[in-house]
């Protein structure tokens, strides 16, 4: 007998038959990419054990149950888990088509932050307060938006055969979609979530084979840019003062320096396996701030070691890698940028974020992907591992 995917199952039970559908070679189990949702699912689970131990002490947030943010941090994974699930049900081509609706709704939500129901969080005015304890930041998911509306643009002509290469007409196009969502969330004012943003812009472009005078264009555009945002103070004090003190260290060591400083004892501390977990004095005295989100990698420098934090950039490694495969292997332009883009996020914001910790880059309150504590970073990170997915699963087997 052959089974629905073109394979003997003679002979078998319906158990093994069952079995045989399942590993058979196009069946979903061995499309999907399995090490990159490993990695992603252990750095998930690594995160929780330091947010755990970043925050069990901690009784001015964890409402005296120190296992309140290892719980959520834990749900989160799971929701996302879901999210990603559903990413490749419905599949990134099906997403293609949605692209509008899901544009408008992003930009709907980050509008919204602008108004009054918008709350300042940990400094940053980029959150919507739903209830519950629960919130939104809706500039993640402005990320994915953005690299699936620009993919849209850059690859429909090229894909259906019309062009080699997008044009400068459609590249406008392209532009003009994400500067919309990138002005709104520069106004909040979430220089982090920009310089990301930013980041993808560059890298969707790249993959999309346009021309190398929009890319060095707009690096000079980005310079200006900075200068022009500098000029005309649209940042708030405390980020041009973080900005001031990557630029000397020495500046205010006890105010605006002290995160970085401390970030730069813990992880120093830590030495080669780390003090053990929930032990580290800087943890443990609660010297570092917000340690379960943006700092978070200076708990596993102390009390993990070299070794613990050493693997977490390891598994990040494996995430990017497995994704430039995918990127690589892509039969279609639309799949590649949708890759590239995501490949640029993921690895610019790890960069940032342990960059700042380790004083090499400023302050910018970017999360750590699957690492850090935070519904919506977390959600969005595992949405895009289910695109990544779905375009492995639905490529040609012969690539």
């Amino acid at each position: 007998m052959t089974g629905a995917n073109g394979f003997s199952v003679s002979g078998y039970g319906p158990e093994r038959a069952g079995w045989t559908r399942v590993f058979a070679r196009d069946s979903l189990a061995r499309r999907l990419d399995w090490p990159i949702l490993f990695a992603a699912l252990a750095l998930s689970f690594i995160g929780a054990a330091l947010v755990y131990s970043a925050t069990r002490n901690r009784t001015e947030l964890n409402q005296g149950d120190p296992y309140y943010f290892l719980f959520r941090h834990l749900l989160n994974t799971g929701i996302g888990f879901g999210l990603m699930i559903g990413t490749v049900w419905l599949g990134h081509r099906t997403l293609r088509t949605a692209v509008p609706i899901l544009y408008g709704l992003s930009v709907f939500l980050v509008l919204l932050v602008l108004t009054p129901l918008g709350a300042t969080i940990n400094g940053a005015h980029a959150w919507i307060v739903i209830g519950g304890g629960f919130s939104l930041q809706p500039s993640e998911f402005v990320k994915i938006t953005i690299i699936l509306g620009m993919a849209m643009l850059l690859a429909a002509r090229v894909d259906a055969g019309d062009k080699p290469h997008p044009d400068h007409r459609t590249v406008v196009q392209a532009l003009g979609l994400a500067v919309v969502p990138i002005l709104i969330v520069l106004l909040m004012p979430d220089l982090g979530s920009v310089m990301v943003m930013v980041i993808i812009v560059l890298g969707v472009l790249l993959a999309s084979g346009a021309s190398n005078r929009w890319i060095f264009g707009l690096i000079g555009a980005g310079a200006l840019g900075a200068i022009a945002v500098w000029q005309l103070k649209i940042l708030d004090e405390y980020q041009i003062a973080r900005f001031a003190a990557f630029a000397n260290p020495a500046l205010d060591p006890a105010g605006v320096g002290y995160n970085t400083n401390q970030a730069r004892i813990a992880i120093g501390s830590g030495g080669l396996f780390g003090t053990g977990l929930g032990k580290g004095s800087q943890t443990t005295g609660q010297f570092v701030p917000e340690q379960q989100t943006d700092f978070v990698f200076t708990v596993a420098g102390e009390e993990l070691g070299f070794v613990g934090a050493g693997l977490i950039l390891v598994l990040l490694g494996v995430v990017m890698w497995r994704a430039c495969r995918i990127a690589r292997e892509t039969t279609e332009l639309y799949g590649t940028i949708v890759a590239a883009g995501i490949i640029a996020w993921f690895a610019f914001q790890s960069f940032e974020n342990v960059g700042m910790t380790l004083g090499i880059m400023p302050v910018a309150g970017l999360p750590l992907p699957f690492v850090s504590y935070g519904g919506s970073s977390m959600f969005a990170v595992w949405v895009a591992v289910g695109l990544l997915q779905s375009i492995r699963v639905q490529r040609p087997m012969s690539a």
